[in-house]
């Protein structure tokens, strides 16, 4: 199995790599293709609802078909979403639907796994979930063929039950079962999985179901489980319906402050019958068995890591892909009841370097020259927390290689390298220049996008944990992919850095980026790439460019109601589970109160319109270049805002 780290990757439904930078189209009365609000208008709001209906938030079309049928093939499908950011690109100026010739319609695909966990054994009931009890009657594919089977998630051997007639259950099985012929094992094993429930739950988002077998809660070790997903039809789902996808499973607790919390968060591998990854397809992210749980909690609006993700998609960054889901988890030897229910949480993609996730060149044991040495390369700043391997040099700490984790000593040592001359040229005297300078070594780009959606955020970490860098073969140092904002966009008062407006995560004034000052010893290189002109000239325009299209305000408060509002039945059931939006003191965070979920989200929409406000009118011009940290720096000494922690 894949080391265990609690990573992500690449996002939602379809990637955005560039900035609509004609968000806004102008149509008349009478031209209204593309137009599914019915505004007048074709811009990111009737991307936003196009892209809902796809991802399957809505179940029933919010528009006219023959409005968001864009290539003229009688559907509406992912085809269309692409023509869609075509045209607010500009790299067309027309749909095809508007021309005598559209596109025909496509013939569909089958999403196909790599794994058939039933194997050669036929099921009479397939795996799904049941109430008081069940009774299964098996039947091999293999002619002439006993077939001896196990419920305790063993292989069967020549030594196990031989099947003779139908088998009843009471409680969560795990049924696996196996062909023998004259005593050798013959065929496929096959694998089914029932979950016993005392409820019929039902639900207007996707459900996830974890039964660990009576096993109880894993810490940060592997505990076999099962997991069934159950996705709605017509904005419904019961969890007696049968399951779109079931599959064996190992899950373990993840994170580092917010392992901690009660709603605790989780990396989940999906297995198959030889214990390998059962790549599957998660509604609708590409197959992987590698995935994380991650449980909003201290972040009340139960967006916030969506939004960042969001926000960096359409930037054109790297980030994961992800869903909301609700989530049921059993730790004990009793029918799933509603006690189980466990909340909102967001499945999201392990990053990881892999073909549908952070798609660079995999590095092999005998790539030891360049060019093959040079990538690819995942990495991250993970302050007081890296593992091993660790890349060590002068003037850093704290950086881990995540991938590859089994790095040859000339790889280890190539990157090594790499790192201490983009170091180096940060902090040339002449950082600028582009053969000696950082732009020979960095995609000054991606490190501009980077920090634009970090100082939006204002995220307390921002910088120096979960920062991630990563470098493909032949290429430059590229930031990215996004990770861990949930303690962001003005969740914590009381908490955070900034100059020039206090110390909280919820001012909306002062830079994150200074608390990478002198002193800090893990990463000063955003700071650093902050005091060159140059950079500053770069990060004020494409600021400017994103003000006029898809971070204006009007945007930015429709990509929160996109997010928001398919969570509106289930933000309730999930606030009645963790009673806690009016509390202060949450998974150890002093978090924002209000009375309901409404205002939460209210407090995001002013935190996002107030941080761009007064991003406009800084022009991205720090006033304070000798920031650092408390003791090395701070100005004034001590801590800034004098909030100190805020914990």
């Amino acid at each position: 199995m894949k080391k265990g780290r609690f990573l992500i990757f690449s996002l939602a439904f379809a990637l955005v790599s560039t900035v609509f930078s004609n968000y806004t189209v102008n149509v008349s009365a009478g031209s209204l293709k593309g137009d599914v609000n019915s505004d007048n208008s074709i811009d990111s709001i009737d991307y936003a609802v196009m892209k809902s209906y796809l991802l399957g938030i809505s179940s029933q079309i919010p528009f006219d078909v023959s409005v968001a049928d864009l290539n003229g093939d009688g559907s509406v499908n992912s085809i269309d979403l692409a023509l869609m950011k075509s045209y607010l690109l500009g790299i067309i100026t027309s749909f095809p639907a508007e021309t005598s010739n559209p596109t025909p319609t496509p013939t569909p695909t089958e999403n196909k796994d790599d794994t058939d966990m039933a194997g050669d054994i036929i099921f009479s009931v397939p795996s799904g979930t049941f109430r008081d009890r069940i009774t299964v009657s098996l039947s091999s594919k293999i002619p002439n063929a006993q077939i001896r089977y196990t419920t305790d998630g063993s292989v069967p051997n020549s030594n196990s039950p031989l099947y003779s007639g139908p088998l009843t259950f009471t409680k969560t099985t795990q049924l696996r079962a196996q062909s023998f012929v004259n005593g050798t094992a013959s065929g496929a094993m096959g694998t089914a999985i029932y979950i016993a429930t005392s409820i019929d739950a039902k639900h207007d988002i996707p459900v996830i179901i974890l039964d660990a077998y009576g096993g109880g809660k894993p810490n940060r070790e592997y505990k076999d489980v099962a997991f069934m997903l159950f996705e709605p039809k017509n904005n419904e789902l019961s969890i007696s319906q049968t399951p779109s996808v079931v599959s064996r499973a190992a899950f373990h607790i993840r994170g580092q402050s917010s392992a901690n919390f009660e709603k605790t968060p989780y990396r989940l591998e999906l297995r198959d019958n030889a214990d390998e990854d059962a790549k599957l397809s998660l509604l609708g992210m590409p197959a992987d068995g590698d995935w994380n749980l991650l449980s909003p909690y201290p972040d009340k609006s139960l967006i916030r890591n969506p939004l960042a993700y969001e926000i960096g998609n359409i930037m054109g960054l790297a980030t994961p892909r992800y869903r909301h889901v609700e989530v049921y988890i059993n730790f004990d030897n009793q029918p799933l009841s509603a006690d189980d229910y466990q909340g909102i949480y967001i499945l999201t993609e392990k990053i990881e370097i892999s073909k549908n996730r952070l798609n660079l060149k995999k590095l092999k044991k005998d790539d030891l020259q360049e060019p093959e040495i040079s990538g690819g390369y995942l990495m991250q700043f993970n302050m007081m927390a890296a593992e091993e391997p660790i890349i060590r040099g002068n003037g850093w700490s704290d950086l881990e290689l995540t991938e590859p984790d089994d790095a040859t000593p000339e790889q280890l040592a190539w990157i090594a390298n790499y790192i201490q001359q983009t170091h180096n040229a940060i902090h040339s005297s002449n950082p600028s220049d582009p053969n000696t300078g950082y732009p020979a070594y960095i995609d000054v780009d991606s490190f501009v996008d980077y920090i634009i959606v970090n100082e939006m955020a204002k995220e307390a970490d921002s910088y120096i944990r979960s920062t991630r860098i990563y470098k493909d073969r032949n290429e430059k140092l590229k930031a990215g992919p996004l990770w861990d904002y949930d303690l962001g966009f003005g969740c914590i008062p009381g908490f955070g850095f900034g100059f020039g407006g206090g110390g909280t995560s919820s001012n909306t004034e002062g830079w994150q980026f200074e608390m990478m000052g002198m002193g800090n010893t893990t990463c000063d290189w955003f700071y650093t790439l902050m005091q060159d002109p140059s950079f500053q000239s770069k990060i004020s325009a494409r600021w400017s460019q994103l003000r006029q299209g898809p971070l204006s305000d009007t945007q930015l408060i429709a990509l929160v109601d996109s997010l928001a509002s398919p969570l509106s039945n289930a933000a309730k059931r999930n606030f009645q589970k963790w009673n806690i939006l009016g509390t202060s003191m949450v998974g150890g965070f002093n978090t924002q109160t209000t009375q309901t979920w409404e205002e939460q989200i209210t407090i995001l929409k002013n935190f996002l319109t107030q941080r761009a406000a007064w991003l406009d009118q800084s022009g991205w011009k720090p006033l304070n270049t000798g920031g650092g940290w408390p003791g090395g720096g701070f100005p004034g000494g001590g801590w800034p805002g004098g909030g100190g922690w805020g914990w």
